[in-house]
């Protein structure tokens, strides 16, 4: 690529980045009492948001109900256009509407919003403009200040989607911490991909699919190296006669002692065994189990539930759910 072509697409990517930055900084700057307000209308309703807008708003506006949907706060799209076609018909009594608009004064908004207010719902505007139609109109204001937008020509939606995304996602942070969403129910709303699984799949999910590799105190190399091999998991756990946990002989293990031994025909598990296995309880999370395997930069784990042991827990298992 021509060096001078480089430098001008760098600059031209630095200062869009740089003027939408500016304008975050400025928003999070110019939080009003009016807006909070509009945060605590919202959370004391129970009933819905319904959120619109058009055009670049209107995307914006689907991905806000996206969020909130998510994090425990009931949100309706509804396109500004659509709805003087028909769609207004979704709106309910109490529900609050959410109108999402750069310049508040575009035609399907002034159509749209005598409309709302004529049903009597609350609405709230998240606007640019503070003087007009839409933010005059509306019951609570959220306004974005936005000075110029990132484009060259200053007509691009780009730095005023940019504040609208941060504010939707500033307001479902907000509903969110109030309701006090817990992790359990986020997960509840997240139940597929690697998210979900983080936050409720268990390691006795996992473990129930592998063989359980043990060997007793007295068991031989030929014995243990033949359970290493067939269990497929690395390791295999050291268990006395009441099958209580005393150590874990990993794949590891065997290759110093070979190293360090020159005969080792008369050893046997209580001679190559490590006494203090890592473990996690059956119950904790997988991603807890990964978290250590990290931590101790080792490849599986010892399963207990409560004093007894239960199987392995392998890092190619967690791998294999997409956590990582």
């Amino acid at each position: 690529m021509n060096s001078n072509l480089l430098i001008d697409i760098k600059e031209k990517i630095e200062n869009t980045l740089k003027v939408e930055a500016e304008a975050l900084v400025l928003l999070s700057k110019s939080i009003s009492e009016e807006m909070c307000q509009a945060v605590d209308l919202i959370y004391s309703t129970n009933a819905r948001l319904i959120v619109t807008g058009i055009g670049k708003s209107a995307i914006v506006a689907q991905k806000i109900v996206a969020t909130l949907n998510s994090t425990g706060t009931t949100a309706v799209f509804m396109h500004a256009a659509d709805a003087i076609h028909g769609d207004l018909g979704m709106i309910g009594n109490g529900d609050i509407v959410l109108c999402i608009s750069k310049s508040g004064d575009t035609p399907e908004i002034k159509v749209l919003v005598p409309l709302i207010k004529g049903f009597g719902n609350k609405l709230i505007a998240m606007v640019s403009n503070p003087v007009s139609y839409l933010a005059n109109q509306a019951d609570f204001k959220i306004i974005l200040p936005v000075s110029q937008e990132a484009d060259p020509n200053n007509l691009a939606p780009t730095t005023s989607t940019t504040l609208q995304m941060a504010m939707g996602d500033a307001l479902a942070v907000a509903l969110l911490s109030l309701k006090g969403f817990s992790q359990e129910q986020f997960a509840r709303f997240h139940p597929g991909g690697s998210l979900g699984k983080q936050l409720y799949l268990k390691v006795s999910d996992l473990i129930s699919a592998n063989d359980k590799p043990k060997v007793y105190f007295e068991d031989n190399i030929r014995k243990i190296i033949l359970e290493i091999s067939s269990k497929r998991l690395g390791a295999t756990a050291v268990v006395d006669d009441n099958e209580n946990l005393v150590g874990i002989i990993t794949d590891g293990d065997l290759r110093r002692m070979l190293e360090s031994e020159e005969s080792v025909s008369q050893l046997t598990a209580v001679h190559i065994m490590n006494k203090k296995p890592k473990n996690i309880d059956s119950s904790a999370l997988a991603v807890d189990a990964l978290t250590l395997m990290r931590k101790y930069s080792i490849t599986q784990l010892v399963v207990m539930d409560g004093l007894r042991y239960k199987g392995m827990i392998h890092l190619h298992d967690i791998v294999k759910e997409g956590i990582i």
